[in-house]
């Protein structure tokens, strides 16, 4: 998967989707025969059918919210008989899910390149289509009633926050000021309203589109991205068996922010620089595979540039945590 960042988004690839970090997952996760494997961002499916390729008799349970990941997931079925299951849920759900004992699980966080490639979706800008950006477009509201009756105090965490954009203010009084024109129901008249927001100075700066940062708030907003990256991780760690294997691959420093302060707290380390818990006092949960994310090699990012800023960190459960001494 990838972010819905404009700028990091490479024409349409044919038939085009490549898995990221394929090798590499795969030699971290190090599936084993009758394995058993949860992908939490189904997808194309393109990790999952690497699993089930990688050993025999590999079991492979995946999630996807995105209903149109069901056309894809029937040709795997009818490929691996009795060794794959699609469920139709969030990851953000998986607490909720009756599922345990699995060898390794895998996130690909972002939006995926089918979601992406579908203009309809609504998640670029580069053609008109109406601002929908949802993941799973059977709940919720799409990005352009959200935009029209969010609070004040709601737009700002989505274009501060989750965009990161330096012109927040500007941006947010634009968008409150273009309700009720229409002009918040389509992707090229949002993106206009966000890019006349900006200061000239700043857009000729910029070597990406003005809208580009407002895009990826609203979706991560629309879609509580981050909140189903914060529930989803314990409840994964939780279903690992002793030695079993949590990789996560995420695109922008707010995905992986979550995971790498996570990941620490299970190694027994620092979670970040606010936490002074004396290092005798911690538990030791898991170990870490990956001291640094890794990121793609060169001759993936040459064939696949959608690839570019991923960054993959893994952890293995321990079969007995540390105590504190």
């Amino acid at each position: 998967m990838v972010t819905a960042l404009d700028d990091r988004i490479a024409p349409p690839m044919s038939p085009g989707h490549q898995p990221v970090l394929l090798r590499e997952v795969l030699d971290l996760i190090a599936p084993k025969p009758a394995g058993r494997y949860l992908d939490c961002t189904f997808g194309g499916g393109g990790h999952t059918r690497a699993l089930l390729d990688s050993a025999p008799a590999v079991n492979v349970v995946a999630l996807d919210r995105d209903p149109a990941a069901e056309p894809r997931a029937a040709h795997l079925r009818e490929e691996f008989p009795g060794q794959f299951a699609l469920v139709d849920r969030d990851f953000g759900q998986l607490a909720s899910l009756p599922l345990a004992d699995f060898d390794g699980i895998l996130f690909d966080l972002g939006v995926s390149s089918f979601q992406l490639d579908e203009t309809e979706r609504g998640f670029s800008f580069r053609h008109d289509a109406p601002a929908d950006m949802r993941m799973d477009p059977r709940s919720g509201v799409p990005a352009s009633r959200w935009l029209e009756t969010a609070t004040e105090e709601m737009l700002v965490r989505a274009i501060r926050t989750f965009g990161e954009e330096e012109n927040w203010r500007r941006v947010v009084r634009a968008i409150v000021a273009a309700r009720g024109t229409g002009a918040l129901a389509r992707t090229t008249s949002l993106a206009a309203v966000v890019a006349e927001a900006i200061p000239a100075r700043d857009r000729a700066m910029s070597r990406i589109h003005p809208a580009t940062r407002s895009f990826q708030g609203i979706r991560i907003a629309v879609n509580d991205e981050i909140g189903a990256i914060e529930r989803a991780l314990p409840a994964a760690f939780e279903r690992l068996t002793a030695g079993g294997v949590l990789a996560v691959i995420s695109f922008h420093s707010l995905e992986d922010r979550p995971v790498k302060k996570y990941f620490r707290q299970l190694c027994g380390q620092p979670a970040g620089a606010d936490d002074h818990t004396p290092q005798d006092l911690r538990t030791t949960y898991a170990e870490p595979l990956t001291n640094k994310p890794v990121t793609p090699a060169e001759d993936e990012i040459s064939t696949n540039p959608r690839s570019r800023s991923a960054k993959l960190r893994a952890v293995r459960k321990l079969a007995t945590p540390r105590l504190p001494r």
